[in-house]
C-alpha cells in the first residue's frame, strides 16, 4: 500500500509552500505528492493566488528526487489535449520518470468563468471530451519516433503531430506512456472509461459503501472489457 499527500494550493498556497511540503513529504518517505488543478478557491480568499499545476511540478520535479508527483485531476477543460500531452511529457522528463497524469472532466463552472474558460453545455459533452482528450494524449504517446499522429473528432482536430516529446516512462507493451488516473462516481461511463484507459482509479471524499460499490463497477467493467480487473491500481482520497 501507498500513502500520498494530496494538496490544494487553490486554497492558499505559494509554490514555495508547496515546495516546503514536497520536500518534507519525500523526507518523511510518503510515496507520492499529488496537487489539484484549479483556479479559483471554494472557500477563503486564497491569497497569494492560484498556481499553475504544470509549472508548479515542474518546478517541483528539478527540487525533489524520489517523491513521486502528479495532478488529481488536471480538468480537461483547461487545455488543449496536445498541450497536456507535451507538458506531462516534458515534466516526466525534468522528474527523470516520476509523473502520474490524473485527467479529469472538470466541474467547477464558477473558475470557468472567472478565467474566460469553455465550460461546455452539460456534463454529457465534458465527458466527451475527457473521451476524446484520453484518446488523443496516449495516441500521442504511442505513436513511434519518425511517425506522426492525427485525429479527427467532435472536439479536437490533429494533423500530421510529430507527437513529441515522448514520457520517459513505458507502458507494459514498452511505448512511452504515463500512469493516468481517473475517478468519479458515475456508475456506467465512467468506469468503462477506466476500464480502457486508466493505470489506477480513485474515488475521492466518499464512505466505505459508496467506495466499494465504485471499486466493484469498474472490476466489472474491466472483466467486461476483457482486462484483468487486477492490472489497475485502485486507490482513495481522504482528508486527514
Amino acid at each position: 500500500m501507498d500513502l500520498r499527500i494530496f494538496i490544494e494550493p487553490q486554497q492558499g498556497a505559494s509554490y514555495d509552500d508547496q515546495l516546503r511540503i514536497a520536500k518534507t513529504a519525500e523526507r518523511l518517505g510518503y510515496d507520492a505528492l499529488f496537487r489539484s488543478d484549479h483556479f479559483v478557491t471554494m472557500g477563503g480568499d486564497g491569497l497569494p493566488g492560484p498556481t499553475d499545476s504544470w509549472i508548479t511540478l515542474a518546478g517541483l520535479a528539478r527540487e525533489t528526487s524520489t517523491i513521486r508527483l502528479g495532478t488529481l485531476v488536471t480538468s480537461a477543460t483547461f487545455r488543449h489535449p496536445s498541450m497536456t500531452a507535451l507538458a506531462a511529457a516534458s515534466v516526466d522528463d525534468i522528474s527523470g520518470g516520476r509523473l502520474e497524469l490524473g485527467l479529469g472532466t472538470g466541474w467547477f463552472e464558477a473558475e470557468h468563468r472567472a478565467y474566460g474558460l469553455d465550460f461546455g453545455d452539460s456534463f454529457g459533452e465534458r465527458f466527451d471530451r475527457l473521451t476524446e482528450q484520453l484518446e488523443i494524449i496516449t495516441g500521442m504517446w504511442a505513436t513511434p519516433v519518425g511517425q506522426t499522429f492525427s485525429h479527427t473528432g467532435r472536439h479536437y482536430t490533429i494533423t500530421d503531430s510529430p507527437a513529441l516529446p515522448k514520457p520517459q516512462q513505458r507502458d507494459a507493451q514498452g511505448r512511452a506512456h504515463l500512469p493516468i488516473i481517473i475517478g468519479g462516481h458515475g456508475p456506467k461511463r465512467t468506469p468503462a472509461l477506466a476500464a480502457r484507459f486508466a493505470d489506477e482509479f480513485n474515488v475521492g471524499f466518499s464512505d466505505l459503501d459508496t467506495t466499494t460499490t465504485q471499486l466493484g463497477r469498474v472490476r466489472a467493467a474491466c472483466a467486461a472489457a476483457g482486462r484483468d480487473p487486477g492490472s489497475l491500481v485502485y486507490s482513495i482520497a481522504h482528508p486527514m
